[in-house]
């Protein structure tokens, strides 16, 4: 049975990673082995306890060295055959992880697989109106029924919420440090990936729900703007290509994460 490593960045962010933790434990089945791991940045309020109650894997980073980062630490900590990487602001939902682990073994070529949700940029983001989340829950239960014809091939996964095999970090390594502390590690990565000749699927057949954007709230709006003008020409510099081309059709334009 092959096994999933969970990887969740968090900076001070506990409440979160209480509830993504929670909903990953109840929604995830006993068929589908996983592992978490949790990559704190230097998380002062108490992450570390929290982890340590539940038992579960621990990479302690000295100080905030941001999200590609962080995954990074993760992915090298990881002993499973997928990795996948979640931000801490996600929470799971029925079937998500068996819905699209069967995309990402549906073909040879597929390399990274995502979901849909409530809040990204690009295609992943579905209208759902709900009332809190034991309502989104329940829409979920009802949207989560695999589904093959619900796959689309895509350009770009967001990194929300993003399924790789192990043979896709292999070939294209890790994120871009560049990046940090984030913002168009996902679309230089899975650029990456689709010149090594990888398939990537957006699963209409999972919603999740994604809080959205959840440590860089905290950001000055001015400061977040100029980061991500900063990253996206980093990504322009290195492959000669903007980004925003690789956002499909459907795609307003946002720079929701």
């Amino acid at each position: 049975m092959t096994l999933t490593s969970i990887i969740i960045p968090t900076y001070n962010g506990l409440s979160l990673l209480k509830c993504c933790v929670q909903a990953i434990q109840t929604y995830t089945g006993e068929a589908t082995p996983y592992e978490i791991i949790v990559v704190d940045n230097g998380s002062t309020d108490g992450t570390a306890a929290f982890c340590a109650s539940e038992r579960i894997r621990f990479v302690r980073l000295p100080e905030n060295r941001g999200f590609p980062a962080a995954c990074n630490a993760g992915l090298r900590a990881a002993c499973g055959d997928e990795l996948l990487l979640l931000n801490n602001d996600v929470t799971v939902t029925s079937c998500w992880l068996e819905n699209m682990r069967a995309a990402l073994y549906s073909a040879d070529n597929v390399g990274i697989v995502g979901p849909v949700t409530n809040y990204a940029s690009g295609i992943q983001q579905v209208e759902v109106n709900f009332r809190d989340i034991t309502h989104f829950q329940e829409l979920a239960a009802a949207n989560n029924v695999s589904d093959a014809s619900r796959w689309r091939d895509v350009r770009r996964i967001v990194g929300l919420c993003m399924l790789l095999k192990r043979s896709v970090l292999d070939a294209a390594g890790w994120l871009d440090e560049a990046y940090s502390p984030g913002h168009y590690e996902d679309d230089d990565y899975c650029y990456r990936v689709r010149l090594l000749g990888f398939r990537l699927l957006v699963c209409g057949d999972v919603l999740i729900h994604h809080q959205g954007s959840a440590s860089f709230q905290k950001t000055d709006p001015i400061e977040w703007k100029q980061l991500l003008e900063r990253n996206r020409s980093i990504f322009i510099n290195k492959w000669h290509v903007d980004p925003l081309e690789f956002m499909d059709i459907s795609d307003e334009g946002g720079n929701k994460k």
